[in-house]
């Protein structure tokens, strides 16, 4: 069943709400390294009144070539296992938490939103997302997402975010 857009509002607000919440409790800033989301995340949580609290900067690295030049990922790392890889995202993570010089949290995203680019070891809809926090705790998971181009996205943001706000959350 595909995700409407009123039911994603909903429950990014909540999430958001959420993430907000712990943040500022805990004088964390959150900055994110998005692909596939092409800065979904950054342009939710900046959304919000107060973010500017909480929430700390945004790398749009879609390319290869600004995975490498904005985030340090590696061009060895990029042609060993390629761009949507859990070994991309772990160097996106760290990337993005050296570019911040306080206490952090960095989500990152990665993944083909298809409709093409996809092959039989990552299909359409293939997404690793990761969070890691300043000391250095960091879990990355791999999704297959159904839909087309736009649910694939969506569902990719609300993982980042849920992965934020959950109880397995390394915030």
């Amino acid at each position: 069943m595909a995700l409407s857009d009123a039911a994603f509002r909903m429950e990014t607000e909540q999430l958001l709400e959420q993430l907000s919440q712990r943040l500022l409790a805990e004088n964390t800033v959150l900055v994110s390294a998005e692909s596939c989301t092409g800065g979904w995340i950054a342009q939710l949580a900046t959304s919000r009144p107060g973010s500017s609290a909480w929430f700390d900067r945004a790398h749009v690295t879609y390319s290869n070539q600004a995975k490498q030049d904005m985030l340090g990922v590696s061009a060895q790392t990029l042609q060993r296992h390629g761009a949507v890889s859990e070994q991309t995202v772990s160097e996106m993570l760290a990337g993005a938490l050296a570019s911040v010089g306080r206490k952090a949290v960095a989500v990152a995203v990665s993944g083909i939103a298809g409709p093409t680019g996809g092959s039989p070891e990552k299909p359409v809809g293939t997404v690793y997302i990761g969070w890691m926090n300043s000391a250095g705790q960091s879990r990355i998971q791999r999704f297959r997402f159904a839909g087309d181009r736009r649910q694939v996205r969506m569902q990719s943001v609300l993982e980042a975010l849920r992965g934020l706000t959950g109880e397995s959350s390394i915030c």
